[in-house]
């Protein structure tokens, strides 16, 4: 049963078409990403669905009672308000998991300015609160833009266990694969649904494309003999004839499959020497707490570096010192001659709205050198997706995805043979980010990169930076996969080895010997029963205290610590509770 009927909608923005007579059901329980390339109306959509826009004709028919959560992706926040004011409401049954949700998301101080904070800050006070409401349906523009890689994978796991319906747009390829069970894709005016996460997607869409162009390849041909037929002369005299003509019409006027446009960039990089870009012993801390120690490194020359981390751990402020922007607090970077730095901020610069898009660009260059020759900077902006008529519009009338690659174009078009990019995947459609990755990987040059965008790094990084939290980087070979896979590794390393120093008493289930239970082990089985009803007793406890206090931020946030410790500690025992018994039905098998 559909909870949401987009009946015949129709949408225009200027002379641009935006929908086009576009119909589609939604039903209770999907997991839907809309994706599409920036500008086609992926935003607008949402809008509509939230009623915060209205289309120019059609409807939107909703069930009755049907509640919306919607967290756009620039939400607005009150004048002067804390993050407490913003997001509680003073009731103490939903506060409590208000600020739950805020602690997950990195933001602990509740008394803090929303206007003193990061954007990314901002954003993720709003997810905190969107997520704690009642809703049937919730709206998500970009949920995981100014997420680290833990708290997506909270995310993730939050909306797969989501029993209502999710409609979002995001460029997170991963994200998408894990969560969606339905594609929308906007191209040119139209809808087209997949019953598909994001790799099946890209099968279908194959699939439909070339049906459509096989049906182009027949029309054409088709037209081709009915022309022919046409230049022998033939009068409309028979009814046969007749209709003959008008199906050469009806042939000459149909339309052709649109196909998406492709960014098309080619490298404009300059010279390199031999020597690059040097760190020694960098270190850089703010207010007292160290974010960087005594970091040493050789950028090898066309090297693929990823830098990632929680929030706040220090990755914008390393390139930065490596784009010159910020400066160490000891040690130093030293820059090679030939080197040539072009910096993607995380936001991009201020942009003057009544500038137009051509004029821009023009602004770095009337010509670009590329490995083809010169090319005018309008071609430039063809190229990346900007049309003829789009290069004269004001900067002001372009999405906040459009600017976004725009400035990106403006940073490559700089012919710079290093590219620092500080999250290049924020705010840039799917398709954009596709054929970055293609430059990127013909880009003979440097790049240095922080993004949490698992699948952009896994596509274009050699080398891996992780910050753990304490001023230093822990180096891995590869791209986000491989590190995922060698931290396990790492990590299963250190158990065995703590494995192999245990007491040749402990943990004999693998010896070729007679099973038996230990002195510990037998105490232990004994108890464990009582040790788990004890934590989740305390755990109840401490939920009702939590109620109590949902307004006392300080006491919250400590209740909040030991639960999660208490929860920790249940876990441990479930799972040796599960060994333990496990063994003494071996045990027991053996008398037998």
């Amino acid at each position: 049963m559909n909870i949401l009927n987009i009946e015949h909608i129709q949408k225009i923005y200027g002379d641009k078409i935006i929908f086009d007579d576009v119909s589609c059901g939604i039903q209770e329980g999907d997991k839907i990403g809309i994706i599409g390339i920036n500008g086609t109306g992926k935003s607008t959509l949402l809008k509509m669905l939230a009623d915060d826009e209205t289309p120019d004709e059609g409807q939107i028919v909703r069930q009755n009672g049907l509640r919306i959560a919607y967290l756009p992706q620039n939400p607005e926040f009150p004048a002067e308000a804390t993050v407490a004011d913003f997001a509680l409401d003073g009731n103490a049954e939903t506060d409590w998991q208000v600020q739950s949700n805020l602690t997950k998301l990195g933001i602990t101080e509740y008394d803090a300015r929303l206007d003193r904070l990061s954007g990314g800050q901002r954003r993720r006070a709003a997810l905190a609160k969107v997520l704690t409401g009642e809703f049937d349906v919730l709206l998500m523009d970009e949920p995981t833009n100014h997420l680290d890689e833990e708290m997506i994978s909270w995310l993730e796991d939050y909306l797969k266990n989501y029993k209502g319906t999710v409609i979002m747009v995001t460029h997170d390829r991963y994200f998408l694969d894990k969560v969606s069970n339905r594609i929308l894709e906007i191209s040119h005016g139209k809808l087209y649904s997949y019953e598909a996460n994001y790799s099946r997607f890209l099968e279908l869409k194959a699939e439909r494309e070339e049906m459509a162009l096989a049906s182009e390849r027949k029309r054409q041909s088709i037209l081709r003999m009915e022309l022919e037929w046409a230049k022998r002369g033939c009068r409309a005299r028979t009814t046969k004839q007749k209709a003959r003509l008008e199906r050469l019409e009806a042939l000459k006027n149909g339309k052709a499959p649109v196909q998406d446009g492709t960014v098309a960039m080619d490298s404009v990089e300059t010279r390199m020497g031999k020597k690059t870009i040097e760190l020694h012993d960098v270190c850089k801390g703010y207010g007292g707490q160290p974010l960087i120690r005594n970091f040493e490194y050789i950028v090898l020359r066309n090297q693929r570096l990823g830098i990632i981390g929680p929030n706040g751990c220090g990755k914008s402020t390393l390139i930065k010192m490596i784009a010159g922007l910020e400066t160490p607090d000891s040690g130093h970077i030293e820059i090679g001659e030939t080197i040539k730095i072009g910096y993607l901020a995380q936001e991009e610069t201020e942009m003057d709205g009544n500038q137009r898009v051509i004029d821009y660009i023009k602004d770095i260059g009337e010509y670009v050198q590329t490995k083809e020759g010169k090319i005018t900077a309008s071609q430039m902006l063809e190229r990346f997706l900007f049309t003829p008529d789009m290069q004269y519009t004001p900067i002001s009338k372009l999405s906040g995805g459009e600017k976004r690659r725009l400035y990106l174009l403006s940073v490559l078009m700089l012919g710079a043979n290093v590219l620092i990019l500080d999250e290049p995947s924020n705010n840039v459609d799917i398709p954009t980010l596709t054929i970055l990755e293609d430059y990127i990987n013909s880009f003979s040059g440097i790049v240095i990169t922080v993004s949490h965008d698992r699948y952009f790094l896994d596509n274009i990084v050699d080398r891996i930076f992780e910050f753990d939290g304490q001023g230093h980087l822990q180096q891995y070979e590869g791209g986000y996969t491989d590190y995922l896979e060698a931290k396990q590794r790492r990590s299963l390393s250190v158990v065995t080895a703590a494995a192999g120093k245990k007491s040749s008493k402990d943990w004999k289930q693998n010896r070729p010997v007679k099973l038996k239970f230990t002195y510990k082990e037998q105490k232990e089985y004994e108890t464990i029963d009582d040790d788990i009803a004890a934590l989740e007793e305390k755990i109840s406890k401490l939920d009702a205290d939590m109620l109590v206090n949902a307004t006392n931020s300080g006491k919250l946030n400590d209740l909040l610590k030991e639960k999660n410790q208490a929860e920790a500690e249940l876990e441990e025992k479930m799972e040796r509770w599960v060994y333990l018994n496990d063994l003494a039905e071996k045990i027991e098998a053996q008398k037998n």
